[in-house]
Order: C-alpha cells, then sequence, then structure tokens
C-alpha cells in the first residue's frame, strides 16, 4: 500500500463555506438537471451586473502594453491613482511607495499577515467576519480572536469588550466596513474609539473597505486611515464589488499612519510581493478608470436602483415572514438572516442550509461560517432581481415553518 501524502494540519481549522460543500452538492443537483437559485456568493457579473464600460475602454486600449511584468507593488499610473484617492480622504503623507496592487483583495490579505505574524501572535478579528480574513490568521501561523458584533447591537462591536481581549500576543485588528456578512456600516464615533484603542497598544489597523461606496438610507461611510495617526494603518479595496470587475483580480493596499515605524515590515511586504513577481497587469489599467471616472454605483443603491429594491424586497419578505428577522444592512450585498428557533430546538444551521439546498434548491451560506459561535443565522446576496428575492425568502420562510412543525426535513448528506 502507498503511503498516503501528508497535507497541513492547520487547514483542519479553515473554513470557507461560500465555496465549501454545500457549493460543491450545488454543482452535483445541476448536473442532475435541478436549477440552483444561487444566494452564496457576490459576484455582480453572475447576476446580470456589468463592469462599466469606460473601465473595460481602459483595459482594451492598454493591452498591449501589459505583456510585460510590471513593478512588484504595481503600475505606476495605478498607485498613483490610489495614492491621490488616499490624499483626497485626508491622508496628505501618502504616495506610491505606500500602495501594493494584488490579485484581489484576498491576495493581499495573505500578504499583509504573513509579512506581519509570528507563530502564536493574536489578531483581533469581528465575529462575523469575511472567513479569509480567519484562516489567513491561521494559516500564517497566528491565532484570531474574535470580537463580537451581535444583531442586538445593529451588527457594531464595543470598544470596551474589545480592549478586554488585548494581550501581550496581540498584533493587530481587522475592521470590516462595510461589514461583509451583515451590511453594519460603523459610525465616525465608533471608528475613532477604535482608532485610540489601536494607537494605545500599538496596534496594527487592517480596515476592509472593499463595500466603501455600496450604502443605503442615507448611512454615511467614513474610511479608517485619517483617523488613525500614532500607529500604523492598512486600507483594503478594490474593483470587485464598487466597479462590479470581480473577475479583473484588482485590489490594492495603502499604508498609512506612522508609517516610518513599520519600515521592516513595509520591507517585508516589497519582498513578499516581488516572490509573486507582480499582480495582473491588465486589470491595473481599469484602476485609474475606476477611480477618476464617473460614479456608476451610487444609483444602484437608491430608491429605484437594483440594490435598493431588492434589498428593500428582502426587507419586506423578512418583516411578514414568521420565522426570520434580520437587521436591516446598512451596506454591502447582504443579509445576514437569523431564523427563530425557539419552536426548534434541534436547529442547525448547516444541516438547515443542506436540506434547503435539496429541497428547495436555494443555496446560502450557514451563518457560523462567519465565525460567530451562535448557529441560527444565514447569509444570502442582494445580487439577485427584487421579484426573485421574494419568492425566495418566502419560500425560506415556508421551509423554516416545516421545521417549527415539527416535520423533519430528510437529511442528506454532503460528501
Amino acid at each position: 500500500m502507498l503511503r498516503p501524502i501528508p497535507h497541513n494540519e492547520r487547514l483542519a481549522d479553515v473554513r470557507y463555506d461560500i465555496r465549501g460543500p454545500l457549493h460543491a452538492r450545488a454543482l452535483e443537483l445541476e448536473l442532475q438537471g435541478k436549477p440552483i437559485i444561487r444566494l452564496n456568493i457576490g459576484n455582480p457579473g453572475r447576476f446580470g451586473f456589468d463592469a462599466p464600460d469606460h473601465i473595460r475602454e481602459a483595459i482594451a486600449h492598454h493591452l498591449r502594453d501589459s505583456e510585460a511584468y510590471c513593478h512588484q507593488q504595481g503600475l505606476t499610473e495605478a498607485r498613483e491613482a490610489i495614492a491621490e484617492s488616499m490624499q483626497a480622504r485626508g491622508c496628505a503623507g501618502v504616495d506610491i511607495s505606500h500602495v501594493f496592487v494584488g490579485n484581489g483583495v484576498s491576495e493581499l490579505i495573505d500578504l499583509s499577515l504573513r509579512g506581519l505574524l509570528n507563530p502564536g501572535d493574536e489578531v483581533l478579528v469581528p465575529a462575523p467576519d469575511y472567513p479569509l480574513w480567519t484562516a489567513a490568521v491561521i494559516l500564517n501561523d497566528g491565532r484570531p480572536v474574535h470580537y463580537p458584533c451581535p444583531p442586538e447591537r445593529q451588527g457594531l462591536p464595543d470598544p470596551i469588550e474589545i480592549e478586554r481581549m488585548i494581550t501581550p500576543r496581540t498584533r493587530a485588528i481587522v475592521i470590516i466596513n462595510p461589514n461583509n456578512p451583515n451590511g453594519a456600516v460603523y459610525p465616525k464615533p465608533l471608528l475613532q474609539q477604535i482608532a485610540a484603542l489601536a494607537e494605545k497598544h500599538r496596534l496594527v489597523v487592517f480596515s476592509d473597505e472593499i463595500y466603501e461606496g455600496l450604502l443605503y438610507d442615507g448611512a454615511q461611510f467614513h474610511p479608517m486611515a485619517p483617523l488613525v495617526k500614532d500607529t500604523l494603518c492598512v486600507t483594503m479595496s478594490g474593483l470587485s464589488k464598487v466597479h462590479r470587475a470581480c473577475g479583473y483580480r484588482v485590489g490594492w493596499m495603502v499604508t498609512s499612519g506612522r508609517v516610518q515605524a513599520a519600515r521592516e515590515y513595509l520591507r517585508s511586504l516589497d519582498l513578499l510581493a516581488a516572490l509573486r513577481l507582480c499582480s495582473n497587469v491588465q486589470g491595473q489599467w481599469a484602476i485609474p478608470a475606476a477611480l477618476r471616472g464617473p460614479d456608476t454605483h451610487s444609483a444602484l443603491c437608491q430608491p429605484g436602483g437594483r440594490l435598493y429594491e431588492t434589498r428593500a424586497a428582502m426587507l419586506r419578505s423578512v418583516a411578514r415572514s414568521a420565522h426570520l428577522r434580520v437587521v436591516a444592512p446598512m451596506g454591502a450585498l447582504y443579509g445576514f438572516v437569523g431564523v427563530d428557533t425557539s419552536a426548534m430546538p434541534e436547529f442547525d444551521d448547516q444541516q438547515f442550509a443542506l436540506d434547503l439546498l435539496d429541497q428547495r434548491q436555494i443555496l446560502i451560506v450557514p451563518g457560523s461560517s462567519f465565525n460567530v459561535p451562535y448557529r441560527n443565522h444565514f447569509r444570502i446576496t442582494l445580487l439577485p432581481e427584487a421579484a426573485v428575492m421574494e419568492r425566495v425568502i418566502d419560500s425560506i420562510d415556508a421551509f423554516a415553518g416545516t421545521l417549527a412543525k415539527g416535520a423533519k426535513p430528510r437529511v442528506a448528506q454532503v460528501a
């Protein structure tokens, strides 16, 4: 017999259910000819959203300029546009040396933590979080410490609770604003408190702002970087969501604040960037066009806009539901929906999602996938048409009703 090939045991603690076993089960059902309503991922291009024409044209115009490697931190033209946008926010000291362009924010999350962490170092991560943050901490030998952002507080954290979790091993704090999955948009006074806490304890602030332009009902987004002055802030954003260009795989991170005190860390980032040579050059030509071009996203989030109307349909449907509840998302592309389990003592979000997929062909993401301790939530994307969303919520509510009445759905197994 052949000896089994070993694997990285740290992966046992890593989950990414957005494209995990449930996604694999959905593919199986599709092969059986069953149409699946996919609410598991924020992928605008799969729901009929197009990247803006001026972004496409910028890439096409520079196609012949994209055949060689560029600087490891990114094209000069792209980094100039990013630095310019940060300066407009009040980060006067930012220049292109502070900007790193990557193959999406996903790559930069991993790179930024790899350059920072030593074995056993701790990172404060929101719960719920985008699960790549927790995974990247684990895979880079760190320990994620989750600070709660519960529905009872509209998905917002408590700085006092956060400070109690800080230990001598704490190296950084992650902010996701607007939050994925719960849609919370952080008020400026709260961000100021978190910035002060980070400065007091000399923590690096990682501010994930990929959804910064997707806001509802008058919510205001406040960037973290101008508020962090006496420690290092690393801001992350990109083209995937606001500019509906996920497949271009274009993200960036910008260092600001006490940059001089972080010289060794920045050298580490530069080395890691160089080891992968550079990020996708073609997509980088879209950055100046996106940041200097017209606003093509705000109208989507206003009355009559596609995202606004789908969000409104979700809120209406949940409001009339007997079994569901939700805190209205003020930003991003998701609803983090809770299930009233008072009549369902054995309710489990993973099993619920699997049975819903098998019996109703609706693919959702269990809430526990986002590193929360409770198991009575699920995430759905707001990208479908409003009429589809209304039907889906009604179907999920009816399905939950079968559990509340004691009619246990067939138990399926995920391979």
